[in-house]
């Protein structure tokens, strides 16, 4: 999954979540080391203007385990703002079925 030509990314449950995995495609979109990568709240993912929609979205799929379909404005850590399209995004359970987290899978993005 590390090589795949996808986008996988993940992020915790903290108030202000912070993102804990990326895979190459994840941290060259977003124009950032693995360190950078998973010390950055998932919030600034997204411009400021989209933060709002984003946590609404994010609501809707710890309400109905996943969602499909998504396509929104991302911005990376050097400005550069590029849609995503067909996006999965997902709840992360835990050992004993507990959400720890949520998850995103794309293949679409465009500068």
């Amino acid at each position: 999954m590390w090589e795949a030509p996808f986008v996988v990314a993940s992020h915790g449950m903290e108030e202000n979540p912070i993102l804990n995995y990326g895979n190459q495609q994840a941290l060259d979109l977003w124009e950032m080391s693995w360190e950078q990568f998973t010390n950055t709240p998932s919030r600034q993912t997204a411009e400021l203007s989209e933060r709002e929609d984003r946590q609404l979205l994010l609501t809707q799929v710890e309400t109905q385990g996943y969602i499909s379909g998504y396509r929104g404005i991302r911005i990376s850590s050097k400005g550069k703002r590029f849609w995503i399209s067909n996006a999965i995004i997902w709840n992360l359970l835990d050992e004993n079925q507990q959400q720890c987290g949520q998850a995103v899978n794309f293949q679409q993005w465009e500068h």
